[in-house]
């Protein structure tokens, strides 16, 4: 959008022409070259290795919901950081974790940030959580040319309802389909072990201390057969990413909360390396 050159101090026409709540649509209306899935990309040969963030997890409990993300980005067969943060707030009540491509993800999380807080002000209301969900179905849609590239973006959408008073995830494919998730999620590398340590151990009267005990268990349980999924490294002092968002909104636990669930994780695997048992019955 090009800004006006006139000293007079007044807005360009664009901003001042009524239309849609959704700022993604007004900036494909006025400069549509500026969204990420309207990008051409030069012809490539071969595949092309760029830092992929990996497994994300999230689980409800009466009251809540944890969403949380370990802190490994590959590139290939390389570790291309070690401590990346793949889980951020998208307003007050919801946040997302990334998986895909790192550096587009944390592109569409921030004009995802934007595009609710541009709606907020130009309707006066919040967006409802399923509403949320809807908008993020459709950045992701809009992407699908990037990723039939290989530069697919697949994340994870957790948020406390504040209308049905409970914590509620989401869940993508590569083309923006979206499934609202019963209890707990995973996407990423390390989704299915994840997915497997949470199917074990997830019960529905979870407080909110066990519940964040158990997603850094289904990291590690990811770390331990994905070679993408980075565990608790203690001698860096890189610890997985947990948030929590409940009635009082957005919470990310400190780097001491974090290390202590990590830590007393990796204490009782000294015992039992393969984890918590389930019951049989």
């Amino acid at each position: 959008m090009e800004a006006n050159t006139r000293s007079t101090g007044r807005l360009p026409a664009a901003f001042l022409t009524p239309g849609s709540s959704s700022f993604i649509d007004f900036l494909g209306d006025h400069s549509p070259q500026l969204l990420p899935g309207s990008r051409s990309l030069p012809p490539l040969q071969g595949a092309v290795e760029l830092p992929h963030g990996t497994t994300i997890v999230a689980a409800t409990f009466p009251g809540g919901v944890v969403l949380a993300g370990d802190r490994r980005a590959t590139m290939g067969n390389v570790i291309a950081q070690r401590d990346i943060e793949k889980v951020f707030p998208a307003d007050e009540y919801s946040a997302v974790g990334i998986a895909g491509t790192a550096g587009l993800a944390v592109e569409m999380v921030k004009l995802f940030q934007l595009e609710l807080e541009h709606y907020e002000k130009i309707e006066g209301a919040v967006l409802s959580l399923e509403g949320k969900a809807n908008r993020l179905s459709t950045m992701i849609r809009n992407n699908l040319g990037m990723a039939l590239q290989g530069l697919a973006v697949v994340p994870l959408f957790a948020g406390y309802d504040t209308d049905r008073e409970k914590g509620r995830i989401f869940s993508y494919d590569v083309t923006g389909g979206r499934a609202e998730e019963h209890g707990y999620a995973a996407t990423g590398s390390g989704s299915v072990f994840a997915r497997g340590a949470l199917k074990k151990l997830y019960r529905k009267d979870l407080t909110e201390q066990q519940t964040t005990t158990l997603v850094v268990q289904a990291l590690y349980d990811a770390a331990d057969d994905d070679s993408a999924t980075g565990g608790p490294d203690v001698a860096r002092r890189i610890y997985p990413i947990v948030t929590v968002i409940t009635d009082e909104g957005f919470r990310k636990l400190s780097e001491a909360e974090s290390s202590e669930i990590a830590r007393a994780i990796i204490e009782r695997r000294l015992e039992e390396p393969d984890g918590p048992r389930a019951s049989i019955l």
